[in-house]
């Protein structure tokens, strides 16, 4: 699908979440924004009629939820940028209509490497998150999903190379803003990362 032309960006992501929003608070829900996210991925890797499959599937998911999403293109990496649909108007973002930034979703597509095979990484993290929430329960399990899909898309690689710094990035940057954790979640995040790690060895590749 082509990108509308000469399109204003949407403010960064920075801006584009407020941390101190509860999860029901958050306009979309994360498992929406994950699953946007992944679909997207997916197309970028597919070819012809199965790209736009994925897409559509995509595009229905956010339809439900009234809005759309877009790729844009930055100067060092492609950004998914999900905003309500009324924000457009024959396909480009009017300005004038934008009454609270926050409302939009910005998530990095491109991760050092940005592999070929992604979608089987996807498979392998998300594989891990699901044994950490069988043997350690729903609050583990949220965050070793979180965990999963933040080495996945904005790494795009497995959840045990992880480095020190990239664990503290999760931790500190992406946790807070993107899985809109509850308050039970924030407190044993540290143990759920340690889960991940432990509960490698029983997933193979």
């Amino acid at each position: 699908m082509a990108e509308p032309p000469n399109e204003p960006e949407v403010p960064d992501e920075s801006k584009s979440q407020d941390k101190s929003k509860a999860p029901g608070e958050a306009e979309l829900p994360r498992e929406t924004v994950e699953e946007a996210e992944r679909l997207t991925h997916l197309a970028r890797d597919a070819e012809g009629s199965e790209a736009d499959a994925y897409q559509e599937k995509r595009d229905r998911l956010l339809a439900k939820q009234d809005f759309v999403a877009r790729v844009r293109e930055d100067e060092t990496r492609r950004v998914l940028v999900l905003h309500p649909d009324e924000w457009l108007e024959a396909g480009t973002i009017q300005v004038e209509r934008i009454e609270d930034t926050e409302r939009a979703v910005e998530i990095p597509l491109d991760g050092p490497g940005d592999p070929d095979d992604w979608d089987e990484i996807d498979t392998h993290n998300r594989a891990v998150a699901a044994t950490v929430r069988e043997q350690h329960g729903e609050i583990h399990g949220a965050n070793a999903e979180a965990f999963a899909g933040f080495m996945s898309n904005h790494y795009a690689r497995p959840v045990e190379s992880a480095t020190n710094v990239e664990v503290t990035q999760f931790r500190t940057e992406y946790f807070p803003r993107n899985a809109w954790p509850t308050d039970e979640q924030k407190s044993v995040v540290e143990t759920s990362i340690e889960l991940v790690f432990d509960c490698v060895s029983c997933v193979s590749r």
